[in-house]
C-alpha cells in the first residue's frame, strides 16, 4: 500500500472522530505545535494524530523533500520547464556563504544591488518627494503593496501608492490629488514589456509632463531590460535589475521591494530581510517534525489532497495584514495550480486549493456564517500578534485576541442540538417551534484550524511570515511532484487579449470570433460613446 493510500485509509478511519476529543490527552497542544524563534505554530485543532503525522512525514521523505530543498538553496535549476534556478532566498542571504549558479557566485551582485537600493532610498527619503507611486502587476505589485500596508507603523518616508490594474480608474484615482513635482514613479517590470504596466507607465509620464514634473529625474525602473528603460527615458542610475532566477511572486526581497525600503528605510528593510533569512535557516536546519514550513504544508496536504477540502481560508487577525490573503492567492495558486506532474503526465490528484480570506474581525460579520454552518468544511489558518502597536488602545487588541481564539475554539467545539434546544427554550419557544428554532442554532463544529502566533508585526516578523508561506508552497509542490515556479497558465489569456484588442477597438471584424465573444463586442460597441 502506498503512503497516499495509507493516508486515505487513516482519514477514513478518523472521519467521524471529534477533534475536541483529542484533547483528552493533556499533552495534545504541546505535542502538536512547533516554534521557530518567537513564532509559534499550533496545529492541534486538526484531526491529525501521531500516526497520521508519521505518515505525512514519511510521504515528505519519500518525495525527497530534504534533497530538493538543499538543491533549491544551492542554485540547482529546479524550475525545469524554464531551465532556471530558484534563488529568491539569495536576496536575503545577508550572512550566508556563496551561492553558485553556473559556476559563478551570485552573492556579490546581490549585495551590490542592495547597496545601490539603500543609497537611492536614502536619497529619495532625504529629498523633495512626498509620494511614491509603484506601477506593476502581479508579483511586482502584490508583494510590496501588502508589505507596505503591513508595516505602516514603521513608515517615516514618502507616502506609497500602488497601481496595477489597466483599468484607467486605477491610475486616475491614484494620481488624483498628488503633486507631480514631488512624486516619484517606480515602474516595475522585469522585461519592461508587460502591457498593463507599460500602459499605466505611459499615462503616468504624460500626467507628469502635463503638471510640471520631470520624468527624467522622477522615474525609476525595476527591470533587467536596460535598453527599453533607456528608450523610455529613465536614467540608467535609476534602474535596478534582478536575475531570471527570481520569480515575480517571490521578488519582494530585492528591487521589487524598493517602495517598501523607501517607506520604512533601509535599516528596517534589512530587518525584513533578516526575518526571512531566519526562516530560511530554520527551514534548512530544523527536523521535519519541528519544521514550521513543513508542518504547515503537511496540514495543507492532509486537508486538501487527503480530506478533499477544496478551499483554504487565511484569516489574519491583524488589520495591517489585510492584503496577505490576496498576496497568498498568487503565491500559492499561481505556484501550485498545475495539472501535470514534473514528467508531463497528468497528476493523479488535486493540486493547489482555492486560497481566500480577509482580516478579522470584519470577516466574522460576512463569510464566517458559511465557515461555521455551511455544508462544506473550510480549513482555516489564523494569524495573530500577541500585542499591537497602539499601546493607548490596548483594550482593542485584547478584544481582537479574544475574538480570534474564540473563532478557532468555536470551529472545533461547535454547539450541540441539546444545547441549542436549551437556548431556544430560554427564549420562550415551545413544541415544534422550539425544535425548529433549535436546529437553526446548531453548529456542527469539528472544523479544523491552525493558529500562527508572533509577538508583534514588525519588519523582522513580516519577513518570517512571508518566507514561511513561500517554503510551505515549495514543500507542497515537492510532495505533489509538480513544478511550483513556472506559470504557463497566465499566458493564454494574455495572448488572446492581444489578438482581441483590434476587435474591441473596431479595427477588426468581430464576426470571425466565437458567437459569444462577437455578441459581447457588439454590445460594447453599441453602448460606447
Amino acid at each position: 500500500m502506498t503512503i497516499w493510500k495509507t493516508l486515505s485509509a487513516q482519514h477514513e478511519k478518523v472521519a467521524d472522530r471529534r477533534i475536541d476529543s483529542l484533547f483528552d490527552d493533556a499533552g495534545r497542544a504541546e505535542e502538536f505545535s512547533a516554534q521557530a524563534g518567537d513564532m509559534y505554530f499550533d496545529y492541534s485543532k486538526t484531526n491529525i494524530d501521531a500516526e497520521t503525522r508519521e505518515s505525512l512525514l514519511a510521504l515528505a521523505k519519500e518525495m525527497g523533500l530534504e534533497a530538493k530543498r538543499d538543491a533549491m538553496f544551492a542554485g540547482a535549476r529546479i524550475n525545469e520547464t524554464e531551465d532556471r534556478a530558484v534563488l529568491h532566498t539569495a536576496l536575503r542571504n545577508l550572512d550566508g556563504g556563496p551561492v553558485v549558479v553556473d559556476g559563478e557566485d551570485v552573492m556579490p551582485a546581490v549585495l551590490e544591488t542592495l547597496a545601490a537600493m539603500r543609497r537611492f532610498a536614502d536619497e529619495v527619503r532625504a529629498g523633495k518627494y512626498t509620494d511614491v507611486v509603484n506601477i506593476g502587476i502581479g508579483g511586482s505589485d502584490l508583494g510590496p503593496a501588502m508589505a507596505v500596508r503591513a508595516l505602516a507603523p514603521y513608515h517615516d518616508g514618502p507616502r506609497c501608492h500602488f497601481v496595477s490594474n489597466v483599468d484607467g480608474a486605477d491610475i486616475a484615482d491614484t494620481l488624483h490629488g498628488l503633486d507631480a513635482k514631488t512624486t516619484l514613479i517606480i515602474v516595475a517590470s522585469k522585461t519592461f514589456t508587460t502591457i498593463e504596466t507599460m500602459t499605466n507607465a505611459r499615462t503616468a509620464r504624460a500626467w507628469m509632463l502635463d503638471h510640471g514634473g520631470d520624468p527624467k529625474s522622477q522615474f525609476a525602473a525595476l527591470s533587467t531590460a536596460e535598453d527599453k528603460t533607456a528608450a523610455f527615458g529613465i536614467d540608467p542610475a535609476r534602474v535596478f535589475g534582478f536575475e531570471d532566477w527570481v520569480g515575480g511572486r517571490y521578488s519582494v526581497w530585492g528591487p521589487i521591494g524598493l517602495s517598501l525600503m523607501i517607506a520604512i528605510g533601509p535599516k528596517a528593510f534589512d530587518a525584513f530581510l533578516r526575518g526571512a533569512q531566519a526562516m530560511d535557516v530554520h527551514f534548512c536546519a530544523a527536523d521535519l517534525n519541528e519544521n514550521l514550513p513543513v508542518l504547515l504544508a503537511l496540514v495543507g496536504i492532509w486537508h486538501n489532497q487527503i480530506g478533499g477540502n477544496a478551499t483554504r481560508a487565511v484569516l489574519p487577525y491583524d488589520e495591517r495584514l489585510g492584503l496577505l490573503p490576496n498576496y497568498l492567492q498568487q503565491l500559492e495558486m499561481e505556484s501550485n495550480g498545475k495539472g501535470v506532474l514534473r514528467d508531463g503526465t497528468d497528476t493523479p490528484r488535486d493540486t493547489g486549493p482555492v486560497v481566500w480570506g480577509a482580516a478579522g474581525t470584519n470577516g466574522q460579520h460576512a463569510f464566517y456564517q458559511l465557515i461555521h454552518q455551511g455544508t462544506r468544511v473550510i480549513p482555516c489558518e489564523f494569524l495573530l500578534a500577541a500585542q499591537g502597536h497602539e499601546s493607548d488602545l490596548a483594550h482593542h487588541h485584547q478584544l481582537l485576541v479574544a475574538n480570534c481564539l474564540a473563532q478557532s475554539k468555536a470551529l472545533m467545539q461547535g454547539r450541540s442540538l441539546e444545547v441549542a434546544r436549551k437556548i431556544a427554550a430560554d427564549k420562550g419557544f415551545e413544541g415544534d417551534d422550539l425544535e425548529r428554532q433549535a436546529r437553526h442554532r446548531v453548529f456542527p463544529g469539528n472544523r479544523p484550524s491552525t493558529t500562527l502566533l508572533y509577538p508583534q508585526l514588525d519588519p523582522f516578523t513580516l519577513g518570517q511570515i512571508i518566507a514561511l508561506y513561500e517554503h510551505r508552497v515549495f514543500v507542497e509542490g515537492v510532495i505533489l511532484d509538480i513544478i511550483s515556479f513556472d506559470q504557463w497558465g497566465v499566458e493564454l489569456g494574455k495572448e488572446l487579449a492581444t489578438s482581441l484588442q483590434p476587435v474591441v477597438e473596431g479595427a477588426k471584424d468581430p464576426s470571425q470570433e466565437d458567437g459569444s465573444t462577437a455578441a459581447l463586442v457588439d454590445f460594447i460597441h453599441r453602448h460606447r460613446d
